[in-house]
C-alpha cells in the first residue's frame, strides 16, 4: 500500500510501517502545499491513503472531489511517543476496506 504522512506527523512514524511503501510530505518535496493541492498530488501519484493530525481537514475538503482515504490521528499531541501508541489501530484500519474521506483514529 502506498501511504503518505502529512507534514504535521513525526517522520520516524514511517519506520513503523515497513510492510508498506510510505513517504512523508518532506520525502516528496511537498512541504507547504495547501490541502487541496496536496489531495490532487495524492491522487495523481496514486497514493492509497493519507495519515494526518489535521482534525479540520474533514471540514475543509470536498471528499467527493478528492476520493482518497484520510486517516486522522486523534491524540493529545503529535509527538512520536504519543502517536506510536496508535500504530496498532492504524495497521488494523489499513487491513480493512478503506473508504474515501476522513476516518478518525482515537488512542
Amino acid at each position: 500500500m502506498k501511504l503518505l504522512l502529512d507534514e504535521n506527523l513525526p517522520k520516524r512514524l514511517k519506520l513503523d510501517f515497513p510492510e508498506h511503501e510510505i513517504y512523508t510530505v518532506s520525502d516528496k518535496g511537498w512541504n507547504g502545499k495547501k490541502n487541496g493541492e496536496l489531495m490532487k498530488l495524492l491522487i495523481l501519484e496514486e497514493f492509497d491513503a493519507l495519515f494526518t493530525f489535521d482534525k479540520n481537514l474533514q471540514y475543509q475538503q470536498n471528499f467527493k472531489k478528492y476520493a482518497i482515504p484520510v486517516l486522522v490521528l486523534n491524540a493529545t499531541d503529535n509527538t512520536y511517543l504519543t502517536l506510536s501508541k496508535l500504530v496498532p489501530k492504524m495497521k488494523e484500519t489499513l487491513n480493512t476496506q478503506l473508504i474515501s474521506g476522513p476516518t478518525i483514529l482515537n488512542k
